[in-house]
């Protein structure tokens, strides 16, 4: 018998009773565990069964996932993988950046400096849970960054923190052979010096406009929203001659649900709930190499 899904379970504590109950929902839609093994290190545990499912369709998939998801304990998320998404010889891990790649957002990192910092952050919250359209609510935070020197930007750069283990995560990927790429509502000047210092192969941000040394308030060109976060996906994908179904997606917000539902498998990191609900997976716990156990990576 081959496995066709992975169950990957993943936590701060990966209990033996909560496996115990996982394996149970499994049986109950006719899995069977071929094989187990543990993985993970002193920050998490990972546990890996190798299924052998009757129903391993998207449907079927779905199915299971709700019927996991429903019986979850507080403990660990567990993340059901294609088995061909797992064995590929390449693939392509993209991220959403801002409260991903990195910890914060760096619009209300800017907004400091404007003494805005609590206004901007509430509209981001909003866009984040989907309530206000992304492309309307960045034009609207970036307006009152009209007038600071430019150079704020690199005061902002010196404060970004990437998120725990996103330096293991790309590494990881990239020794294997595969392919990482960012998409990110946020801005390239930021971006920029952390897609080169970690060796990332796509990148793509919104461009601030910056005219006689201060910023002007405004983006130039078309706004990366989730429809464009989706595109890119695609076409990066397309350039490196992999599969959808061989993809995966990282992200937060819902300018992200697009290219969540677009990859092979989409990944909710510490996430909205409007996210967490229609995402494949689930990781709600800091650490983002996480994310390699997932891809068998």
């Amino acid at each position: 018998m081959t496995s066709n899904v992975t169950a990957v379970s993943y936590g701060l504590n990966v209990t033996p009773a909560g496996l115990e109950q996982l394996r149970s929902v499994l049986a109950a839609h006719g899995a069977d565990v071929l094989s187990e093994s543990s993985a993970g290190d002193s920050r998490y545990g990972v546990q890996v069964l190798d299924l052998a499912l009757p129903d391993a369709t998207a449907a079927g998939l779905a199915a299971l996932r709700r019927a996991v998801a429903d019986a979850a304990t507080n403990d660990f998320d567990t993340a059901l993988v294609p088995a061909g998404l797992r064995s590929a010889a390449r693939k392509l891990l993209i991220m959403d950046v801002d409260s991903t790649l990195i910890q914060q957002e760096v619009i209300e990192l800017l907004a400091a400096y404007a003494g805005k910092r609590e206004e901007v952050a509430a509209v981001t919250e909003a866009a984040m849970r989907g309530e206000l359209d992304f492309a309307q609510s960045l034009h609207a935070r970036v307006a009152v960054l009209a007038g600071l020197p430019a150079d704020v930007v690199q005061s902002v750069r010196r404060e970004v923190k990437l998120s725990e283990g996103a330096d293991r995560l790309v590494a990881a990927f990239k020794t294997a052979g595969h392919t990482v790429a960012v998409v990110s509502g946020g801005f390239n000047q930021i971006l920029e010096p952390i897609a080169g210092d970690l060796g990332i192969d796509y990148w793509q941000a919104n461009e601030l406009e910056i005219v006689d040394g201060a910023l002007t308030g405004k983006v130039l060109g078309a706004v990366v929203d989730r429809a464009a976060k989706e595109k890119y996906l695609r076409e990066w994908a397309a350039a490196e001659g992999i599969a959808l179904e061989h993809t995966i997606a990282v992200g937060d917000g819902a300018n992200d649900l697009d290219m969540l539902g677009a990859a092979g498998i989409g990944v909710a990191f510490n996430a909205k709930p409007a996210v967490r609900a229609v995402a494949d997976a689930a990781l709600n716990m800091p650490y983002l190499d996480a994310v390699r156990h997932i891809a068998g990576v």
